[in-house]
């Protein structure tokens, strides 16, 4: 069982890793940094190397844009482990093609089964327009599902606007006090 999982969640740019990572370092345990993201171009490269160099060398970093499940099942009790972030994940899955319903229960099983604290950063995508394209329809519907688990699954979930840290679910943490 999950010690405990924390949802951050919040739009593009709006602060949601920072908030994540300062819930961390404000933990005693072990930290593990769950990457999802691929860089497929220099602005991606970029934006990867800005978040290791901004995270510095206190954490171990797993980078692995599938098998998120098998990591976090992985984790340890004296761990909190940042999965950065839930977006992405299901992105890759889309692209890929892989059976995004069948991943997502993987996802949440291993959330139920691990003996460490989690932390999940994940993209709100419903308060824009509906997309234009098809591809882009699915993603906006398989996030906000994904979304609505997880945040069903957390013990808190703290929404971020502006950099800003409010409260969705549970009690804000007292590092974000």
């Amino acid at each position: 069982m999950c010690a405990t999982l924390t949802l951050v969640l919040g739009g593009a740019s709006s602060g949601k890793s920072s908030i994540a990572e300062k819930l961390c370092f404000h933990s005693t345990l072990d930290r593990v940094y769950l990457a999802s993201a691929q860089a497929f171009d220099d602005e991606m490269r970029a934006k990867i190397d800005r978040h290791r160099t901004e995270r510095g060398t206190q954490w171990t970093t797993i980078e692995e844009p599938f098998e998120a499940a098998r990591v976090i099942r992985a984790a340890q009790a004296d761990q909190i482990v940042l999965f950065d972030c839930a977006t992405l994940w299901l992105t890759n899955h889309l692209l890929s093609e892989h059976d995004v319903t069948a991943q997502t229960k993987d996802l949440i099983a291993a959330l139920r089964e691990t003996p460490a604290q989690i932390v999940i950063v994940s993209n709100e995508v419903g308060q824009g327009i509906v997309p234009d394209n098809a591809l882009s329809r699915q993603f906006r519907i398989a996030q906000g599902t994904l979304n609505r688990q997880l945040a069903q699954e957390a013990e808190t979930v703290v929404g971020v606007m502006a950099g800003l840290p409010f409260t969705l679910k549970g009690a804000l943490p007292e590092a974000l006090s």
